[in-house]
C-alpha cells in the first residue's frame, strides 16, 4: 500500500431491491476502516438514481434504522442522468479534464483513490458500477464485470457450474415473456422436473428478496407473479432438505476459503428479516461438518469462484442434504453483506481475520488486481 492515506470512496444506496441492506453494510465498513490509514468518502445513490458525496450521503447513514437516501441532498445532489455527481468542473486542468467523459464526476475521477461498491442487487453487484470503473480506470473492490454479472444472474451462474461439473439442484429457468406466452407449459416443467415443493426467485437479485417458497400450483402462480416484479427471468429451485452451509473466499487467483458456517433459521427459510432486521437465525460457526463434507465445500467454494473469474471475495452457499451428506452448490454472491448479522465477516473473524484486518485485504487484492490490468496493451501496432 502507499505510504499516505488512501482516499477510499464508498458507495452504497442504489436502484435496487436491497438498497437498504447495502446502507446497512456501507456504516459498517465506514465504521471500521482505519482513519490513520485511509480518507472515507461517502458516495450515496438514491432510489431514483441521485448521486449525493458527503454530508448528504452520511445524513440517511446516521439515522438510527437508515431507510432510504433523500431524493435531493442540500448539497452534491444531481438528476438522475449521465451527470452522476453536480459538481461544476473548475479549476482543472485540460489533462485532468480528458481524463474521462465530462458527466463523470471530478469527485470520482480525480480524487479517489479506489471505491468499494457496498453496493446489493441490481445495478452495483451486476456488473454496471464495475464496469463505470473500469472505464474511468479507477481500482474496486471486489469481482470485475464478467463474475459480478455471472455471480447476479442466477440462470446463467447455473448454467456456468454446471459446464464446470459443480454439482446443484435441479432447476428450471424461464423469461417474462415465455411465462406470458404460455404458462400453463411452465408450470408443467415444474411439476414435471421440480415437484412441491418449490422456491420461487427472481434470477437478478439477492437478499432473499423476492424468494418465495411454493407448495402447490396456486402458489407457485403467485410466487412468479411476486419475482417477476424484481426481474424479466426467474428461477425455480427444486427444495432440498437439507443443511445450509456458506463458507467466505479471499483472493484473486489464489483464493482461500474460510471456516465454514452454518445458518439455522427460525423461519422457514432463510428469508430478508432473518438476516438484516432481526436476526432470526442462528450462526453456527464453525459448522459441525465431517472432513469429508468439509473438504468438499471448500473445493467446490473455490472452483465457483474461479468458475466465474471472480476477485477480491465472494461467499459461497452450500446444501448438504440431509441423510445422504450430498453437496450441492446454491449460488455464489460477489458482494456479500457487510452488516453485523451477515456471515462473509463472521466466517472470516472466525478464521482469524478481524473485520478491519479483512477490509485491509480486500483493498490491497484491488490494488493488485488493477496493477495486473494496467499491464495489459490497449492498443495493437502491427510494426
Amino acid at each position: 500500500m502507499p505510504n499516505r492515506k488512501l482516499r477510499i470512496g464508498v458507495i452504497f444506496g442504489g436502484k435496487s431491491g436491497e438498497h437498504e441492506v447495502s446502507l446497512q453494510s456501507a456504516k459498517s465498513v465506514m465504521d471500521a476502516l482505519d482513519p490513520l490509514h485511509y480518507t472515507t468518502i461517502p458516495i450515496g445513490i438514491s432510489k431514483d438514481g441521485r448521486w449525493h458525496v458527503g454530508k448528504g450521503a452520511w445524513k440517511a447513514l446516521e439515522a438510527k434504522q437508515p431507510a432510504a437516501l433523500p431524493a435531493k441532498s442540500a448539497e452534491n445532489a444531481s438528476s438522475p442522468s449521465k451527470r452522476f455527481i453536480n459538481r461544476e468542473i473548475q479549476g482543472l486542468s485540460s489533462v485532468e479534464v480528458r481524463r474521462s467523459p465530462d458527466w463523470l464526476p471530478p469527485a470520482l475521477v480525480n480524487e479517489i483513490d479506489l471505491v468499494f461498491p457496498v453496493l446489493h442487487g441490481t445495478f452495483g453487484e451486476d456488473g454496471t458500477i464495475q464496469g463505470l470503473l473500469e472505464i474511468v480506470g479507477i481500482p474496486y473492490v471486489g469481482s470485475g464485470v464478467l463474475a459480478s454479472a455471472l455471480g447476479m444472474d442466477k440462470i446463467a451462474m447455473k448454467q456456468v457450474f454446471s459446464a464446470v461439473g459443480i454439482p446443484q439442484a435441479r432447476w428450471v429457468g424461464f423469461t417474462r415473456a415465455s411465462w406470458t406466452q404460455d404458462n400453463g407449459r411452465i408450470v408443467r416443467e415444474i411439476e414435471e422436473q421440480l415437484g412441491y415443493p418449490c422456491f420461487v426467485k427472481p434470477a437478478n437479485l439477492g437478499s432473499s428478496v423476492g424468494i418465495s417458497k411454493a407448495r402447490d400450483q396456486r402458489e407457485l402462480v403467485q410466487a412468479v407473479h411476486l419475482a417477476l416484479t424484481y426481474d424479466r427471468r426467474v428461477i425455480v429451485e427444486e427444495a432440498i432438505d437439507a443443511r445450509e452451509i456458506e463458507i467466505g473466499i479471499l483472493g484473486n487467483d489464489h483464493p482461500m476459503a474460510s471456516v465454514a458456517g452454518e445458518i439455522l433459521p427460525e423461519r422457514e427459510f432463510y428469508d430478508y428479516e432473518a438476516k438484516y432486521q432481526d436476526g432470526g437465525a442462528e450462526l453456527r460457526i464453525p459448522a459441525d461438518l465431517s472432513a469429508e463434507e468439509r473438504k468438499a465445500v471448500e473445493s467446490y467454494a473455490i472452483q465457483a469462484f474461479q468458475a466465474i473469474d471472480g476477485a477480491g471475495l465472494a461467499r459461497v452457499d452450500f446444501f448438504v442434504e440431509r441423510g445422504t451428506g450430498r453437496v450441492l452448490v446454491n449460488e455464489i454472491n460477489t458482494m456479500p453483506g457487510f452488516t453485523r448479522f451477515s456471515m462473509y465477516p463472521k466466517l472470516w473473524e472466525a478464521s482469524g481475520l478481524a473485520y478491519d484486518k479483512l477490509l485491509d485485504r480486500l483493498i490491497e487484492l484491488a490494488l493488485e488486481r488493477h496493477a495486473e490490468r494496467s499491464q495489459l496493451l490497449r492498443s495493437y501496432d502491427k510494426a
